[in-house]
């Protein structure tokens, strides 16, 4: 497993099947994905393992690499990044040349959403392994953060615009007026969301900012012992938090998207942009306390429909074998078609 030195916490005494290795890249907001992924690549290549689960397409500049050496490659293209509002031109295209790449070069492509899988279809012309995320239910019950039992409200993001963090926290200032607000996040490179989100917590007892919190079981506690989780991600596919949330009961109001849609069913609460229709939705919740109840019920059963880990995990599994028995054939194939000539 490739990380960053600074980012990568894997308990390896956890599986000892499990290395971590660590490499060099440039820390910044443009080139660390690109510039990670090549050293990652550059010591795949070297030790050349059975087969290789790539994340991102930013990452298909250095697929040949892979491929140069024979190894099978499956490629988890995330979401549609060059549709992110954060990337200027320049990223943005890099991102999309680097989807053509993907699409060249992959063994075989994973979306992580049904919707994804369809753009892939019809932008590429490569079809794709539906793997959703998992989630895990947090092991604490009590509150950590001195927090009102159901009765606060709660976000969850990256401080980026396409995660609707500037209406969120305009509709937190009269949401804070009576419910004690918690947001959650970063952007990770400081900038204007950050210090908003600072001036607003500075101004109101009510709105707490606990920036990003590393502590996976403290975060789980937040979404089980929460009023309301409001989920503003837009462009991502199937979102990590989205499924963390639901796995631990959380009443979930959404930004109306298709990705969103998908994962909480046609039952979910969703919202427009505006900062107030997501105040008035997430009053709606947090003041009814059968609707609390029903999208809690609703965030449960929609995890055990196929976003669990086992279901995840065993998904991948498969898919990587089959990637790697396809490459044989093919090497097979082609031995078999030069011996014939």
């Amino acid at each position: 497993m490739y990380g960053r030195s600074k980012e990568t916490e894997f308990p390896t005494e956890a599986d000892l099947r499990v290395s971590v290795v660590n490499t060099r890249g440039i820390e910044n907001k443009s080139l660390s994905t690109l510039t990670y992924g090549l050293t990652a690549c550059l010591h795949a290549a070297w030790k050349k393992p059975d087969v290789a689960l790539v994340m991102n397409v930013a990452n298909g500049f250095w697929l040949p690499l892979l491929r140069l050496r024979g190894i099978p490659v499956v490629v988890n293209v995330d979401g549609i990044e060059w549709e992110r509002a954060k990337w200027g031109g320049l990223a943005k295209n890099v991102f999309k040349l680097g989807a053509r790449l993907t699409a060249l070069f992959a063994t075989s492509i994973v979306a992580d959403s049904k919707e994804i899988g369809r753009r892939w279809r019809i932008e590429f012309n490569r079809d794709s392994n539906f793997i959703p995320y998992g989630g895990e239910q947090g092991s604490i019950e009590s509150l950590q953060d001195n927090l009102p039992f159901k009765q606060y409200i709660l976000m969850v993001a990256r401080f980026v615009p396409e995660n609707t963090v500037p209406e969120f926290l305009e509709a937190a200032r009269t949401l804070s007026q009576k419910y004690v607000v918690v947001i959650v996040g970063s952007s990770g490179y400081g900038g204007p969301l950050e210090e908003s989100v600072e001036n607003l917590a500075a101004s109101s007892s009510n709105v707490r900012w606990l920036g990003h919190i590393a502590d996976d079981q403290r975060l789980l506690s937040l979404w089980k012992n929460c009023g309301v989780y409001f989920h503003g991600h837009s462009v991502g596919g199937t979102n990590p938090a989205l499924v963390q949330a639901m796995a631990n009961g959380a009443p979930v109001v959404a930004r109306d998207t298709v990705y969103n849609r998908e994962v909480l069913g046609p039952d979910g609460v969703f919202c427009d942009t505006t900062p107030k229709g997501i105040a008035r939705s997430v009053l709606s919740v947090i003041e009814t306390k059968e609707e609390q109840e029903r999208l809690s019920k609703l965030s449960l059963e929609r995890v055990l429909q196929g976003y669990t880990w086992e279901s995840v995990c065993s998904a991948y599994e498969k898919a990587l074998r089959s990637a790697q028995a396809r490459d044989r054939r093919s090497t097979l194939e082609a031995i078999s078609a030069g011996t014939r000539h």
